[in-house]
């Protein structure tokens, strides 16, 4: 009976996500934009499978990326009426790369002014906190505490946590894991005595290890938005067409019943 009335509110669920996304019909946009955006004819939109709060994938071995950023990329394509493809990396730093050097048109990723020099950004759509985790029997309590010299905090390279952390911390000293899912692997084999990164994905990886917490708080926020290349010829006009977007997604509830179709808590949608 609860499998039956749960599948029932789930329909429903689905239904309203639906009537959500067909309420919004295709905007007219400027062709040349739209050349400048997707100049393959294929909107090419790279994925970070790395932040569960934004995607990730059921299946391993044939990865189907589903989550916010799906969900959003495909409505930007029904908007443009450009068939769309996803490329999925297992970190942001990857999707940065790759639209630098021209092979993805859209990235989903954190706001931050070094990455910024070389891409547009629209106003945040979704903001995630970052945590520090460490031992129990660690002496730390707060998250004012961890800057200090003889801490060492482990962060995914090249991840929104590490930049922020390379300007802000003075004392203690950065280690450096391949990428933020590896962070807690890491640190439970000995590398420093903090673990850095998403208070989602740090949660997840308590659950596999005994004797972790997770400091109370955060030590930053952090803006999740749609990024393209400064390099494109109207990249300033498609940012303009995307923040339009955006603010459609967040107004009309789209952002929001995408989070709770994917199970996503602890993050928000960004005013």
């Amino acid at each position: 009976m609860n499998k039956i009335i749960g599948a029932g509110l789930l329909l429903i669920s689905q239904l309203a996500f639906s009537q959500v996304v067909s309420s919004m019909p295709p905007d007219t946009v400027d062709k040349t934009m739209i050349k400048s955006f997707a100049p393959t004819g294929i909107l090419r939109v790279g994925i970070n499978l790395g932040n569960p709060v934004l995607a990730g994938s059921s299946d391993k071995t044939a990865p189907q990326p589903k989550g916010v950023t799906i969900d959003i990329a495909k409505e930007i394509a029904r908007q443009i009426q450009l068939p769309i493809e996803f490329v999925s990396f297992q970190t942001a730093g990857e999707t940065v790369e790759a639209l630098k050097v021209g092979t993805l048109d859209l990235i989903f990723v954190a706001i931050d002014p070094v990455r910024g020099a070389d891409i547009s950004y629209t106003p945040a759509y979704i903001q995630i906190e970052g945590a520090y985790m460490v031992k129990a029997s660690s002496p730390l309590r707060k998250n004012e505490e961890v800057d200090v010299a003889g801490n060492e905090i482990v962060v995914g390279k090249g991840s929104a946590y590490d930049l922020y952390l390379t300007r802000e911390i003075k004392h203690a000293t950065l280690l450096r894991s391949a990428s933020s899912q590896t962070v807690v692997d890491d640190f439970m084999k000995g590398k420093g005595n903090v673990a850095a990164g998403v208070k989602q994905q740090l949660e997840s990886d308590a659950q596999r290890y005994e004797g972790l917490r997770i400091l109370p708080g955060r030590f930053m926020v952090i803006n999740q938005a749609i990024g393209v290349p400064k390099s494109r010829p109207e990249f300033e006009k498609t940012t303009a067409f995307l923040t339009k977007v955006i603010a459609g997604l967040k107004t009309s509830g789209f952002i929001s019943e995408s989070m709770k179709q994917h199970g996503i808590h602890g993050a928000k949608v960004a005013e």
